[in-house]
C-alpha cells in the first residue's frame, strides 16, 4: 500500500477533507487578482475534477474542493497550463492580500497591486515556525484590514500646507478625522498639527483650490491576529516613503521570527514573549 504524505500534500495547497481520498485544492493567489483565461481554466479543473465549484477564502484566494488523490498531479500539470499554481498551507507565509489600490480605487494611495506581487515573489511560502499573514491595505479606509496581519502595511499621505493658494474655505478642516486643522476664516490663517495627522490624505484630495499636496508613503503594522485569539496590530515605526525600506522591514520581521519563534505560535505571541522594544530596536537598526 502507498504511503501518502498528507503533510507535504497539505504543504502544496492540498487539504484533506473530511471525505476519504477527497482534497481541498487553494490555489496561490496574490492580492486577489487572476486573469479571465486563468478563471476559465479552474471553472474547468473544478468541472472535470471537483463537483462544479468552487470555494472563495476570506484571503482572497479560491479553492477547488472534492480533488481525488489519484488526480492530484494531474490537476496540477493543467492548472500550469494556465499560469495558475496551488497555494501555500501549513506554517509558512500565505497569500498576500491587497484592495485594488490608487489604480483603482479614487481613495487608494499607494499601488497595492504591485507591491503585492513584489511580495509575492519575494516571500509567498516562505518557510517559518508557523503561518505568517500579510496583507495591504490601500488607505485609511483599511478595506483590507492592515491591522488583523501579522504584518499589515496602509498607504498613508503626509500633507503639506501651499499658504499662497489657499483661500482658506474650510473645506480640509471639515474632513479632517482628527481635527489636525484649524482655521480661523476672519484672520485669513490655519494651523496644522503634525503630531495629530493620521496621513489619511483627505485634505489633499478635497481641497478644490490645491492648497494641499502630500507624500505617499507606506504605515506598517505588527502583531495582528484574527483567530482563536483576537489582536490588533501596532504601529512600531514611523510612515517609511521609500518601498524598498519597506522590503527590509518585512525581510527583518520575516528574520526575526525565524529566529525568535516557536512552531504553533503565531507573530503576535513572539512579540509578547520576546519583547516588542526588540523588535522595534532590530527593524529601526536595519532602515537608519
Amino acid at each position: 500500500m502507498v504511503q501518502v504524505d498528507y503533510q507535504e500534500l497539505k504543504k502544496g495547497g492540498f487539504m484533506k477533507q473530511v471525505q476519504k481520498d477527497r482534497f481541498s485544492l487553494r490555489l496561490r493567489v496574490a492580492g486577489g487578482q487572476l486573469q479571465a483565461a486563468q478563471l476559465k481554466k479552474v471553472y474547468q479543473v473544478a468541472e472535470k475534477y471537483g463537483q462544479g465549484y468552487v470555494h472563495m477564502t476570506s484571503r482572497q484566494s479560491m479553492e477547488i474542493p472534492f480533488i481525488k488523490l489519484a488526480d492530484v498531479e494531474t490537476v496540477k500539470k493543467e492548472l500550469a497550463e494556465a499560469g495558475l499554481q496551488p497555494g501555500a498551507c501549513g506554517p509558512r507565509v500565505r497569500t498576500i492580500t491587497a484592495c485594488q489600490g490608487c489604480a483603482i480605487c479614487p481613495s487608494g494611495l499607494i499601488d497595492t497591486t504591485a507591491l503585492a506581487k513584489e511580495c509575492d515573489q519575494r516571500y509567498y511560502a516562505r518557510d517559518l515556525p508557523h503561518k505568517f499573514k500579510l496583507g495591504i491595505t490601500g488607505c485609511r479606509n483599511n478595506c483590507l484590514k492592515a491591522e488583523e496581519n501579522d504584518l499589515g502595511i496602509k498607504g498613508g499621505l503626509m500633507p503639506q500646507w501651499l499658504e499662497d493658494k489657499c483661500t482658506y474655505c474650510g473645506l480640509c478642516e471639515a474632513v479632517c478625522p482628527t481635527k489636525a486643522i484649524k482655521i480661523e476664516h476672519q484672520e485669513q490663517t490655519l494651523a496644522f498639527d503634525g503630531q495629530l495627522c493620521n496621513a489619511c490624505g483627505r485634505c489633499v484630495q478635497s481641497c478644490p483650490g490645491e492648497a494641499w499636496e502630500g507624500r505617499r508613503g507606506f504605515i506598517l503594522y505588527f502583531g495582528g491576529v484574527f483567530g482563536n485569539r483576537i489582536a490588533i496590530g501596532k504601529q512600531r515605526l514611523p510612515i517609511l516613503f521609500d518601498q524598498e525600506k519597506v522590503h527590509t522591514v518585512i525581510e527583518t520581521t520575516l528574520q526575526f521570527v525565524r529566529k525568535h519563534g516557536k512552531p504553533g505560535e503565531r507573530f503576535a505571541g513572539t512579540l509578547d514573549r520576546v519583547g516588542w522594544d526588540r523588535l522595534e530596536d532590530e527593524l529601526k537598526e536595519a532602515i537608519k
